[in-house]
């Protein structure tokens, strides 16, 4: 197997040199739709679709499951609150937010709310959530220090956005069947005042450097910019079709927004309010989140099944980089430089690695170990038992699967002790993956022949 162990080696070495590329996958049994850090305790929260809906824990020093938190369906991301170490979760067949320890990693309330509550928002300056209910047309406010309901502020038809602003003390609801974004008063728990948008405003972002509010509107191909002191429209901002996510770049005053049909995000001059340039991405680019390490932009690319990494400074596309099905929302652990992506079709969290000087900090990669299987196959893979190989799966700490991978890294199938039907995939170079909780165990190279 020398010839295996001098192909992963070339690889390494290219991936490093690149910048960025993705590490390893973490199994965690179903798709996740949501993620959310918490920086206290090192860990990663993900909202877990599928049949056993619930929100699953993960330990960002080893990238290990640690546990899985049963709640009900979730429909947007957990949200963190560090002044109590709290992560809450909505969930939306239940009209409740679901309020986690962040130490214990257990359920300590349930807070009932609007009718389908979809979005979160922490507002740290007087310590409360606040929920947007879609159905109810309304926004609960949560009180994080008795975790209770403590006001309901009437909103606009369909709220699915919600972002704070911290100079004015308001939080802003994008309401999608209602074409407008209701501001909320903090102080008074009160809507302000209503402003109108484009045709369903679905994803909201707040520039501080500015004091401004953009809008994406779904429907329109816009921008709506808001001033965040007089809640007066300043400038609408064309940008590709159906326009679905957005995030601010504080080192350059820039706002991104990326159009899911168009296959590119927008530039925006925070300053001026002007379109700088237009980035080709991957298709379908559904979410987007700042790396303030590195002064970077990562894009997933839901149709794509990748994620494109944009040079904040040049706006120019550094890598693109295969993940699993469906990528559709990030979280950021900034000490280890690890990007975490959650796949809605995938049953893995996707772990990107980051270095600006190609060595990575913190936990070195593990150093897969060769194993006996036979290089040359036709028709049918022999996958032998045994600890090299297991594949047993659990919603435990330790997790394990064994995976066939093509030459770019893409899983092509999952295999099985004994032999496995390869009779219609593509001759060619393979690789097969074992790991347990996310730690190679074993690779192998493997060259299938018609």
């Amino acid at each position: 197997m020398r010839t295996a162990l001098t192909v992963l080696a070339v690889c390494s070495l290219l991936a490093s040199a690149s910048g960025q590329w993705l590490e390893t996958s973490i199994y965690v049994g179903d798709g996740t739709g949501g993620l959310c850090f918490n920086p206290q305790n090192n860990k990663l929260y993900g909202e877990v679709v599928g049949d056993y809906p619930g929100v699953v824990v993960i330990d960002c020093a080893s990238d290990t499951v640690i546990t899985f938190v049963r709640t009900r369906s979730v429909m947007d991301a957990p949200c963190y609150n560090p002044q109590n170490d709290q992560v809450y979760n909505p969930a939306y067949d239940v009209d409740s937010v679901f309020v986690i320890d962040g130490a214990a990693d257990s359920v300590i309330a349930t807070v009932a709310t609007g009718v389908g509550p979809t979005a979160l928002c922490l507002n740290p300056l007087n310590n409360r959530i606040y929920c947007a209910n879609y159905y109810s047309r309304d926004v609960t406010v949560i009180d994080c220090v008795t975790n209770q309901a403590v006001a309901t502020v009437p909103a606009g038809q369909g709220p699915t956005a919600l972002c704070w602003n911290s100079q004015d003390n308001k939080v802003y609801c994008a309401n999608w069947d209602g074409n407008t974004v209701t501001v909320i008063d903090c102080a008074t728990n009160r809507a302000d005042t209503t402003v109108p948008t484009g045709n369903y405003p679905g994803d909201l972002c707040y520039d501080s450097l500015n004091n401004r509010v953009y809008c994406a509107n779904w429907g329109s191909a816009t921008v709506t910019v808001i001033d965040g002191a007089t809640n007066q429209v300043i400038t609408t901002v064309a940008t590709g079709s159906k326009p679905e996510a957005l995030c601010l770049n504080p080192d350059n005053n820039k706002v991104y927004c990326a159009n899911d049909s168009s296959n590119t995000v927008t530039v925006i001059d925070g300053a001026t309010s002007q379109v700088i340039t237009t980035v080709a991405t991957g298709l379908g680019p559904c979410a987007l989140e700042y790396n303030l390490e590195h002064n970077k932009v990562y894009c997933a690319d839901w149709g794509g099944n990748t994620v494109t990494v944009i040079d904040g400074a040049s706006d120019q596309v550094l890598r693109t980089i295969a993940v699993g099905d469906r990528p559709c929302a990030f979280a950021g652990q900034p000490e280890r430089n690890r990007m975490y992506v959650a796949n809605f079709q995938y049953e893995h969290i996707s772990v990107l690695r980051d270095s600006s000087l190609g060595i990575a900090e913190g936990r070195p990669p593990v150093t897969p170990r060769i194993t006996s299987i036979p290089t040359i196959v036709r028709g049918v893979l022999e996958l032998p038992g045994g600890s090299d190989f297991p594949v047993a799966k659990s919603r435990g700490s330790e997790t394990s699967y064994t995976f066939l991978l093509d030459i770019s890294g893409r899983k092509v199938m999952e295999l099985r002790p004994g032999q496995n039907d390869i009779s219609k995939l593509e001759a060619g170079v393979y690789f097969v993956r074992s790991a347990v909780s996310g730690e190679r165990l074993a690779v192998c190279k493997v060259v299938i022949q018609r």
